[in-house]
C-alpha cells in the first residue's frame, strides 16, 4: 500500500436527525381570538356562572343570604339572638340545673336586655323608628316618636326581618303560656307573663311608631314630633297603667 493511498476513502457522516416541522411564526402578531368582555363594577366580583342563583328564593335562601343582603347585619344578629336565647334557656334550664333563681334570673336578663335592645338599637337601626313615653309637669304621660325620612328607605331584608320577629316572638310566648297553664307549672307563669308584656308592648310601640311616621310621611310634617289624636289615646289608654312606667 502506497503512502498516497489514502486509508478512507469516503468520510463518514453523523447521521442526520429529522425534526418536525414547526408552525410558521408571525412575528411581531398577537393572536386576535375574540373574548367577551368583563364589566368590574366598583367594590364587587364577577360573579361565577356556578354560583349564581337560579330564582330570586334562592338567592334570599338561608341564614347566611339574609345576613349577606342586610344593611346592618350585627344589629339582625342581636335581635334575633336575644330574643331565641331567652326561649332556649326557658325551654332548657331544666336540663342543666335545677337552680330555679338562677334561671328565672338569666331568663330575665335576656328578656331586659332584647327588650332595650329592640326599642332603642334594632328598632332605629333596621326600620328607622324610635318610641318612648314621657310624663309631663301635670303627670299627663304621652308617646313620642322618631322617624327616619321618607327619602332614606330602610332595607328592604332588614325591615322584613324586623317585623316578622316582632310580631312572631309574641305568639310564641303566648304558646308557652297555654303549655305552663295547661301542665299547672305555676312557678314558670310569672316569667312567661313578663316576656309577654316586654314582646308585646314593643309589638304595640312599633305599630303605632309605624303607622303614624306614615302619616306623618304623607302630610309632610317636622322632623320630631309627639302623637296626639285618636291613635295617641288609645296607646296611651291600653299600656299606660300597666308598662307606661317602664319608658320614664
Amino acid at each position: 500500500m502506497s503512502a498516497s493511498t489514502p486509508l478512507l476513502e469516503d468520510t463518514i457522516e453523523p447521521d442526520e436527525v429529522v425534526e418536525p416541522p414547526r408552525p410558521p411564526l408571525s412575528a411581531g402578531r398577537i393572536p386576535t381570538t375574540p373574548r367577551t368582555p368583563v364589566v368590574l363594577n366598583p367594590g364587587a366580583r364577577p360573579a361565577e356562572s356556578n354560583n349564581m342563583a337560579s330564582t330570586p328564593g334562592d338567592a334570599e335562601a338561608g341564614i347566611a343570604g339574609i345576613l349577606r343582603q342586610s344593611a346592618h347585619p350585627v344589629a339582625l344578629f342581636f335581635l334575633y339572638i336575644f330574643r331565641i336565647s331567652a326561649i332556649a334557656v326557658y325551654l332548657l334550664c331544666g336540663f342543666f340545673t335545677s337552680n330555679y333563681v338562677l334561671s328565672t334570673v338569666v331568663v330575665v336578663v335576656l328578656l331586659a336586655m332584647d327588650f332595650w335592645n329592640t326599642r332603642n338599637v334594632a328598632g332605629r337601626t333596621l326600620v328607622g323608628l324610635r318610641y318612648w313615653n314621657q310624663v309631663d309637669e301635670d303627670g299627663e304621660s304621652y308617646w313620642v316618636f322618631e322617624s327616619r325620612e321618607p327619602s332614606h328607605p330602610a332595607n328592604p331584608v332588614d325591615s322584613r326581618m324586623f317585623w316578622i320577629a316582632l310580631y312572631s316572638f309574641p305568639f310564641l310566648w303566648l304558646a308557652l303560656l297555654i303549655v305552663s297553664i295547661l301542665k299547672l307549672s305555676a312557678s314558670f307563669i310569672p316569667i312567661v307573663a313578663l316576656a309577654l308584656v316586654f314582646n308585646i308592648t314593643n309589638a304595640v310601640g312599633f305599630t303605632y311608631a309605624d303607622r303614624d311616621a306614615k302619616q306623618r310621611w304623607a302630610n309632610q310634617l317636622g322632623s320630631g314630633w309627639s302623637m296626639g289624636g285618636l291613635g295617641g289615646q288609645l296607646l296611651t289608654s291600653a299600656v299606660k297603667n300597666s308598662v307606661g312606667r317602664v319608658f320614664r
